[in-house]
């Protein structure tokens, strides 16, 4: 894939969507792949990870355990929680000038497609996540 651009991205977005449908572990996979793999791709604030900190969690000074996962685009929010049986509910919102103004509960296959869609408009509107991504996608 070393030289693809994303400006012709359908099969390195697939490639991601892959990742992403292989690991359908819980909310924590996906907030590490949101947070920390796609972090630097992505604009500042447009994931947020909401965690549960026990007092354990406080007192080791460790962050906790993600609950819910939250991409921001400009007027879709796409929402993953942790429900209390393990499993994962999925949501896309969409938002008028900040405002959600409807909520639409999805499967998994649902969500990860809107994901990729606004990534792919991500990477068309900002040359910097989509230098960014390039490289995340290319393995560089």
């Amino acid at each position: 894939m070393a030289g693809s651009e994303l400006s012709g991205p359908a099969g390195e977005f697939h490639l991601l969507l892959a990742a992403l449908r292989a690991d359908r572990a819980d909310v924590a996979s996906y907030s590490r792949v949101l947070s920390e793999t796609l972090g630097d791709a992505l604009p500042p604030g447009m994931v947020e990870v909401e965690r549960r900190r026990s007092f354990a969690d406080r007192v080791a000074g460790r962050a906790g355990q993600p609950v819910e996962v939250r991409v921001s685009a400009p007027q879709q929010q796409l929402v993953l929680t942790a429900t209390g049986s393990g499993d994962i509910a999925c949501e896309v919102r969409q938002v008028v000038r900040g405002v959600v103004i409807s909520r639409r509960s999805t499967e998994l296959e649902e969500w990860l497609t809107v994901l990729t869609n606004e990534l792919q408009a991500l990477a068309g509107r900002d040359a910097k996540a989509r230098d960014a991504l390039s490289r995340l996608l290319d393995g560089s």
